[in-house]
């Protein structure tokens, strides 16, 4: 089949790989424009043109599908391009109805849940932070809507109570990866099942900056979660006197205190709102290195009454 593949992060690349491997005609990838990255602010490849790249496959890097001169070119390119379907996988750009009705096959995206839940932009977080168990792959039609298509098939893993975000992410990136070969194998063969998304819904809007700060007030399931969620990034923190603190993981603890929230104790257990205690256990202080709490209070000591915030 000749696809057109559409897609930016790392979670994008192990289906562009499996769609090579499985003998697919990449005609053409579409990803987002290299960015300026960290301090010294060096343009960065996004990692599907990285792979792209790799096998010698031509990338396009429209600012818009949607919109000014770039919108127009794209079109002619697809056209040119002429794919039986469009593969979309974390491309961070909405398509226009005139390149969703543009292939035989239509357009086909891999979503990180199991549709009709946690449409969005942050899946993976989301279902971690709101305590599911389960969660899943999704591919379906592209429709105008957000994430609101037929779905075709759908694979389900549990997510392990200590998992974090950086560990489903890989798990539903490699689920996705198979997935997408046998949703194109089946639209090939005319057997590939189509149903509308109905019953319950919700919405994993985009993290940001609100999404990552640790609020000692709250249960400390919820912490719990909101930790192992954002971890590896963007990373939870809150404030140990005037500098940052990103925690990367904590264990649950037995005890309960009757201190104020945010306490902390001299091993890092941390107070939370229903008195129950976390030991935050993989940490990273502002302008510092990722390193254990037992290695950081080797070389600096938290005083008694110590409070996070």
């Amino acid at each position: 089949m000749n696809i057109v593949f559409m897609g930016t992060p790392e979670f994008s690349v192990p289906c562009l790989n499996s769609l090579v491997e499985a003998g697919h005609n990449i005609t053409g990838v579409f990803t987002q424009p290299d960015k300026p990255k960290n301090r010294g602010h060096k343009m960065q490849m996004p990692p599907v043109k990285e792979c792209a790249l790799s096998h010698s496959i031509d990338v396009y890097q429209p600012l818009s599908l949607r919109k000014g001169d770039d919108a127009a070119e794209s079109m002619e390119i697809l056209k040119r391009l002429a794919p039986d379907c469009i593969v979309v996988v974390a491309y961070g750009q909405i398509l226009p109805k005139e390149v969703l009705e543009l292939p035989k096959y239509g357009c086909i995206n891999v979503h990180a849940s199991l549709l009709p839940m946690y449409r969005g932009a942050a899946p993976i977080q989301r279902v971690i932070m709101d305590g599911r168990t389960v969660t899943g792959v999704t591919t379906m039609h592209m429709a105008e809507g957000l994430d609101t298509g037929d779905m075709i098939l759908k694979d389900a893993l549990e997510i392990g109570e200590k998992m974090t975000g950086g560990e489903l992410h890989d798990a539903l990136s490699a689920m996705g990866a198979r997935l997408i070969v046998e949703t194109l194998a089946q639209l090939e063969k005319g057997t590939a099942p189509r149903e509308v998304q109905t019953g319950d819904t919700c919405y994993a809007k985009m993290l940001d900056k609100n999404t990552c700060k640790l609020d000692f007030s709250q249960p400390a399931e919820i912490i719990y979660n909101q930790i192992r969620a954002l971890s590896p990034a963007p990373g939870a923190f809150a404030f140990l006197g005037d500098k940052r603190l990103k925690v990367y993981f904590a264990e649950k603890c037995g005890k309960e205190y009757d201190l104020p929230c945010g306490s902390v104790l001299s091993d890092f257990t941390v107070v939370c709102g229903d008195k129950k205690t976390l030991k935050f256990t993989d940490i990273q202080s502002e302008g510092g290195k990722r390193m254990s709490s037992s290695d950081y209070l080797r070389g600096r000591k938290i005083e008694d009454g110590t409070v996070l915030t």
